[in-house]
Parts: C-alpha cells; structure tokens; sequence
C-alpha cells in the first residue's frame, strides 16, 4: 500500500519562503501525476499545482510567479517551493498521487502566513 508523508509547514511571516516535501513510499512517484491541494478553514481544498509524469507543470492563478513545484524521481519526492507568501495561503497542504488505476493522498502540513 503506497504512502504520502508531507513536511516542511510552520509558521511564517508574510513575504517569506517555506519548502514542502512529499515522500512517497510503497510507490514510484514517476508513474504518477503528482499534485499539491490546500484547504483553507471554511473553504472548498483547491489544486495549487501538478506535475506529469513527463514535467510538465501547471499553477494556480492564486501562486503563479510565487510557487515552484519540482519532482525528483531518484529521491520519491515532490516539492514545493513557496515564496512571497500571503496570509491567504494560510492552508492545510496536501500531497497527491494519482494515475488512471489509483490514487493516494498524504495526511497534510499546515502553513500559516500571519505576523
């Protein structure tokens, strides 16, 4: 059974950067397409960015020009780099792995924009 562990949330002032991390384990992270959700208090979760299997990669408007997402096959992991941070990023942010047979979500890592 394949799992997600997300990591790298806390507490940051507005305008900093944090890092997420997705670490996959039980499967191979290439064979999917990877994605990060957030779910705001109160709010719908939102897709926030995916990537192929091939790299190619698609931003929500909301963090287009402010986030980066990047995969590393040989580590199982996915990334996501979030600079410039708003307090209305302030989520719970999920890691997903999903192909036409299966689909897997991580536990989520709080982020929180405040000062």
């Amino acid at each position: 059974q394949g799992q997600l562990v997300e990591s790298g949330g806390g507490l940051v002032q507005p305008g900093g950067s944090l890092r997420l991390s997705c670490a996959a384990s039980g499967l191979r992270l290439s064979r999917y397409v990877m994605s990060w959700y957030r779910q705001a208090p109160g709010k719908e979760r939102e897709l926030v960015a995916s990537i192929s299997a091939d790299l190619r990669i698609n931003y929500a408007d909301s963090v287009k020009g402010r986030f980066t997402m990047s995969r590393d096959n040989t580590q199982n992991t996915v990334y996501l780099q979030m600079n410039s941070l708003k307090p209305e990023d302030t989520a719970m942010y999920y890691c997903k792995a999903a192909n036409v047979f299966e689909g897997y979500w991580g536990q989520g890592t709080l982020v929180t924009v405040s000062s």
